[in-house]
């Protein structure tokens, strides 16, 4: 089952007896524990047990799941890392007896919630005792979402934060946190409380708001340079200097930008296709679906003009030729100016 499907079951109430969340995404991850710990417990953390299986064997986790609850009607019990349901377990100074843990799926008591976390890409699901858990426990897989996914996760929780976002605020949300869900959430959650209940999050209200982060105040230092705006890229230097981003570094960020621009541009012009971009250059999809979006603004030539001054004002910093503050502000004209011609 999804996440989104499982959290719905959870919130009617549904609660299985065991529960399986797997998978790389830790925000669908913590939402779910937090949401089962408020419906098995209701605020009773007593009768709450963390377990690491890399430092405790899973037949005394099952233990304490089979011991009625001293206080209460019901007992959480969560059990982290179950390396045992990867292709090459990590080695443990124990060993696991999952036919105790597999008996119990067979079997499980009625006192107790058992969640099993394994933030993990994949678990090899031809394992005996993977198949014993799809059958027998409540499976949610918590995969990051794609990109093309923000906008609908962003209107689905602005729905439940009871405000609206402008159609032309999402690009702030996509440019500055990507598909950081933990961040989108937090500062969409900021962003409800400023403008209040049926408010609307405008393009405006978001810049003004929006916690920025070391790449995406690189994608708006790119951005800065295609608009040919020299006060918002010094600007979002200045953002970026208050961040501790040291000036080489701010160049390696943009260098990058500006590379995959270079080579999208080229890739695009030898008739390459997006997903054949991506396994080209290795990249993210987010990083090349930007690029395409940018480097219509460049010639070839200009895009390694740019590199050119990239790589120039590096060697100045690194050899001392100039302070490094002044040599990235000088930079920063340069890249406008190019942008210009």
């Amino acid at each position: 089952m999804t996440y989104l499907e499982v959290l719905q079951q959870v919130k009617k109430k549904n609660i299985s007896p065991v529960f399986l969340l797997y998978g790389s995404e830790s925000y669908f991850i913590q939402n779910l524990k937090k949401q089962l710990t408020k419906e098995v417990l209701a605020g009773d953390l007593d009768n709450q047990s963390t377990y690491d299986l890399e430092e405790t064997p899973i037949q005394e986790v099952i233990a304490d799941v089979e011991t009625y609850p001293l206080f209460g009607e019901r007992k959480l019990i969560i059990a982290n890392n179950p390396g045992f349901l990867k292709s090459k377990p990590d080695k443990v100074p124990f060993e696991h007896d999952l036919d105790t843990l597999k008996h119990y799926l067979e079997s499980p008591v009625d006192y107790s919630i058992l969640i099993i976390i394994a933030q993990y890409e994949k678990i090899d699901e031809r394992k005996k005792i993977s198949k014993v858990l799809k059958k027998n426990a409540t499976v949610a897989i918590c995969e990051p979402i794609k990109e093309y996914e923000v906008v609908k996760w962003l209107k689905n929780l602005a729905g439940q934060l009871h405000v609206t976002i402008a159609d032309d605020a999402y690009e702030i949300f996509d440019t500055e946190l990507s598909a950081n869900l933990h961040l989108l959430e937090s500062e969409l959650t900021k962003m409800a409380t400023f403008v209040g209940e049926n408010g609307t999050i405008t393009r405006e209200i978001a810049e003004d708001l929006i916690s920025h982060t070391t790449n995406g105040s690189s994608l708006r230092l790119a951005d800065a340079v295609i608009e040919r705006n020299l006060h918002k890229a010094m600007a979002v230097y200045k953002d970026l200097e208050k961040m501790k981003e040291e000036p080489i570094a701010l160049i390696g960020l943009l260098a990058f930008q500006f590379r995959i621009m270079l080579r999208v541009k080229l890739l695009k012009a030898k008739g390459y296709s997006q997903p054949q971009m991506e396994k080209q250059l290795g990249v993210h999809p987010y990083v090349v679906k930007i690029a395409l979006k940018r480097e219509k603004y460049f010639t070839v030539r200009r895009l390694q003009d740019i590199m050119d001054k990239l790589a120039n004002t590096d060697a100045v910093m690194k050899k001392g030729g100039m302070e490094k503050e002044l040599a990235f502000e000088l930079l920063l004209y340069e890249l406008v100016q190019a942008s210009k011609q």
